[in-house]
């Protein structure tokens, strides 16, 4: 079945039977992902070196949201 087919299967049901599946896809997406966090938990270590070791211009919070 493809995705157009799912789609437009979907698009009959009911408002309820809607919901549940909105609610089962969304949830889906919503779970970790172990590579991700890791390649994030890196990616944060190596923005933080850079920046304890001075390599980097910083701007000040106030002036990000003025």
């Amino acid at each position: 079945m493809s995705n157009l087919q799912i789609i437009e299967e979907a698009l009959q049901l009911t408002p309820q039977d809607k919901f549940l599946v909105v609610d089962a896809l969304l949830k889906s997406l919503d779970e970790p992902d172990e590579k991700l966090d890791t390649v994030w938990e890196e990616e944060s270590e190596k923005r933080l070196q850079t920046y304890k070791n001075g390599k980097i211009n910083t701007i000040a919070f106030e002036e990000v949201f003025d």
